[in-house]
């Protein structure tokens, strides 16, 4: 039972001292609403006397110093008592703005490894590098922005992680050679690892009703990043070139390093370092943002828990399992969304669905410069309509991930992508290609949406960050490996690339379905118990 005053929020946490009487308070009655939550607060009369700092955090100090919880409430029960409102809207906007600075910076990679092969007569092995330097640097910095976040806080993590993009950003439209443009774009990619904590901070202020289709909404800032990083690029390449493209498509993060003043740090993560009115404060400034009041009673006094440690993500057999499945799960997301974006730019470039033999190469795989084709206004608007498919990705995501449930919806999404991915295996008009291409990019990047929903729901909140940084890391493997599909494997046979594919997204439906637990409607975890299946 979670009690709160009616009323405005400027008036939660006064205690009897502040009180003109025990039967008003401001005027606005005393009552008890019952959140669906057990134990913990006690029975309120509104009339028997308020105990001392009842709602402050004063009382909680001095329970804290005596060793008693009693008339105590969790940041979960909070959270849901607040509910969603103008403060989380903010924070949308706020990571949001984040996520679409780094799906640029992720669209550059299908643009510029074209153009650079055929302006610095580079090699398909070499062409494949530009894409798979920035995944490594993804790959070995993921879990360790993980533990960052979970030992020092989300948004310190992001913040140091958006300033590191930035600066290399910058650094590598300045590169003069291959080899500078392999290590600046790596670095870049390091950077880049840091950019899923993002959701963790987000996905710790929702409340659980609504937590699945935030995320999801929260998506739509990627599908925008990836739109207007192609009409940038169908503007800029064709008088400034790439360098001028690297250049402007680092600004937007700038931009979000500047609108850091406003991030939160999370209230779940500071009562898990133990500091109660930290987190407490925060609360109240949600609650006062949306004119919300804060349960009555104290923050639960928590113990301070190691955070970040890779064995608690297999603390249960339960766990231990979702782990495993998860990883190649986003695996599986990775290695075919960031290779059909690649797939695309070449199926496009060379203009033939049908082909896929040796016309592309000439003897030890070197690219035949003769025939060397950068991209056209043409392929730039076949790609731009590939890109939109972003949007109903979301939607078809956002439409069943409550009513089915996360573990269907991803494995709807992954079995779509396979059967629209296979069809290209048909030799048919550019028109056609561009159609398979749309509807299977729309159900790869909605079930790669679910993924991250589901991620940060099914771990506790001392291992949350780190637990989405080691998804993101497998994640990274997969696309480390998959421009050797796309773009080395492709001019030997189209249709084993299609095949590699479309067989990945099978067993990555498969692997979804396995889950033991769905978190659909689930309280996000506090810390490393036990958890049941639902």
């Amino acid at each position: 039972m979670v009690k709160f005053r009616k009323g405005s929020s400027t008036e939660v946490g006064r205690g009897e001292n502040d009180s003109p009487s025990r039967d008003s308070i401001g005027g606005n009655s005393m009552d008890e609403v019952d959140l669906g939550w057990g134990g913990g607060l006690g029975t309120f009369s509104r009339d028997g006397p308020l105990g001392k700092g009842f709602g402050s955090f004063d009382g909680q100090a001095e329970a804290s110093a005596r060793g008693e919880c009693e008339d105590e409430f969790t940041v979960e029960q909070a959270v849901e008592a607040i509910g969603f409102g103008w403060y989380q809207i903010r924070i949308s906007a706020l990571t949001g703005f984040c996520w679409m600075a780094d799906a640029m910076e992720m669209m550059i990679l299908s643009i510029l490894s074209p153009i650079l092969r055929c302006e610095w007569r580079l090699s398909s092995w070499q062409e494949a590098l530009i894409t798979t330097v920035v995944f490594i640097g993804m790959f070995f910095s993921s879990t360790v922005w993980g533990m960052i976040c979970d030992k020092f806080g989300r948004r310190s993590g992001l913040i140091l992680a958006s300033v590191w993009i930035f600066y290399f950003g910058i650094a590598s439209s300045f590169a003069p050679t291959f080899g500078w443009i392999l290590i600046l774009r790596g670095l870049v990619g390091v950077g880049v690892g840091g950019v899923p904590q993002s959701v963790t901070l987000y996905s710790e202020f929702l409340p659980s009703k609504v937590r699945g289709l935030c995320v999801t909404f929260i998506e739509i800032f990627w599908a925008l990043g990836t739109i207007f990083e192609v009409c940038l690029a169908l503007i800029v390449m064709p008088t400034l070139g790439w360098n001028y493209l690297l250049l402007f498509s680092s600004i937007p993060m700038l931009i979000f390093i500047i609108l850091c003043k406003w991030l939160p740090e999370s209230a779940r993560y500071q009562v898990a370092c133990g500091n109660q009115q930290k987190a407490h404060e925060i609360l109240k400034t949600v609650a006062l943002a949306n004119n919300k009041p804060m349960p009555l009673g104290k923050l639960r006094c928590g113990d301070v828990q190691k955070r970040g440690s890779y064995k608690d993500l297999f603390r249960t057999r339960e766990l231990g399992i979702t782990t495993g499945l998860l990883l190649f799960i986003w695996f599986a997301n990775a290695f075919s969304y960031y290779g059909l974006v690649l797939l695309s730019t070449e199926l496009f470039a060379y203009g033939d669905s049908c082909s896929g033999g040796n016309e592309k190469t000439a003897e030890g795989g070197m690219a035949c410069f003769d025939e060397c084709k950068t991209l056209s206004t043409a392929d730039y608007v076949s790609l731009l309509w590939t890109t939109l498919a972003e949007l109903p990705g979301l939607v078809i995501t956002f439409l069943l991930i409550e009513s089915l449930g996360r573990k269907k919806t991803m494995a709807i999404e992954f079995l779509c992508f396979s059967l629209f991915t296979f069809l290209i295996f048909m030799c048919t008009s550019r028109t056609v290609l561009t159609l398979f291409l749309f509807a299977a990019r729309a159900f790869i990047s909605g079930g790669f949406q679910a993924a991250y929903v589901y991620t940060p729901e099914v771990y506790p909140t001392t291992t949350r960050a780190v637990g989405l940084g080691c998804c993101s890391a497998a994640a990274r493997i997969g696309a480390i490996i998959t421009p050797f599909v796309a773009q080395v494997l492709l001019p030997v046979s189209k249709n084993l690339t299609v095949g590699v594919y479309g067989t990945v997204c099978i067993f990555g439906g498969i692997a979804c379905l396995l889950l033991p637990i769905e978190t659909k409607g689930r309280a996000m975890q506090a810390s490393n118990q036990p958890e049941s299946s639902q």
